[in-house]
């Protein structure tokens, strides 16, 4: 196994079921249940000092998602030229999460979330099964869909563990 494919496993791990596209749905679920109980003041809130406000979490979910969802159209669409990777430390922080509503964010999360769900229960299933490349890695699209649920789920295990208990 490469070490691509151990970082990856461990959010693959994560997933409770083999029915990774109603796990899609339950992961947004529970990120809009948490989010929505949230104040403004609290979703600024980051566990320790150089780790992300509960704000810049969220679009980092956005981010990484949108990001993920292009990987799959140009894997299932055929594209054989490497993907680019991205910097999330980068990307949040250049996001300016922590300027913009918490409404505006979750809602945001909501829309890409439902963009992913039509982009995989549309494609066809053996172009789900196309091998591509990102960030030099070869991959498929139902790969990286069942990542969105891990990277998910990931990320709602830290926000359960580190933030809301401190809040």
């Amino acid at each position: 196994m490469t070490d691509f494919q151990k970082y990856i496993q461990r959010y693959l791990d994560l997933i409770p079921s083999e029915k990774w596209l109603e796990e899609l749905k339950k992961s947004e679920e529970k990120t809009v249940q948490i989010y929505s109980n949230l104040t403004e003041e609290q979703s600024l809130f980051a566990y320790a000092e150089a780790k992300w406000t509960l704000k810049e979490l969220l679009l980092h979910l956005s981010d990484t998602e949108r990001i993920f969802q292009y990987r799959i159209l140009a894997i299932a669409r055929g594209e054989d030229r490497n993907l680019p990777g991205f910097d999330e430390e980068n990307y949040a922080k250049n996001s300016f999460a922590n300027e913009r509503s918490l409404e505006s964010l979750l809602e945001e999360f909501q829309s890409i979330r439902k963009s992913s769900q039509i982009l995989l229960e549309t494609a066809n299933s053996s172009a789900l099964k196309n091998i591509g490349i990102a960030n030099g890695n070869q991959i498929s699209p139902e790969t990286i869909g069942k990542l969105i649920v891990g990277h998910n789920i990931h990320h709602l295990n830290v926000i359960e563990e580190r933030y809301l208990p401190n809040l």
